[in-house]
């Protein structure tokens, strides 16, 4: 089964951010949009941090469920 990516930008004047994450990546994505807004030399401020991150919450609604779960376990052997 591949992973799927999920894709979050702004253009900020002449900065561009764009954060490529999957799933399981969510929260750490949340701290580096937090990182990124407390950095001095960044346009990004808290403002745009508290956008990206409900867009982020937004994709993980809006993804599709799953077709099967994975799973690492033999399957069982009729």
């Amino acid at each position: 089964m591949s992973r799927e990516y999920n894709v979050v930008a702004l253009i900020k004047g002449d900065e561009k951010y764009v954060y490529v994450y999957d799933d399981d990546s969510r929260a750490s994505l949340i701290e580096t949009f937090h990182q990124h807004a407390a950095h001095p030399d960044l346009a990004l401020n808290w403002f745009d941090a508290v956008v990206l991150t409900q867009k982020a919450e937004e994709q993980a609604e809006t993804a599709p469920p799953s077709l099967a779960p994975v799973s690492h376990e033999p399957r069982p052997r009729i």
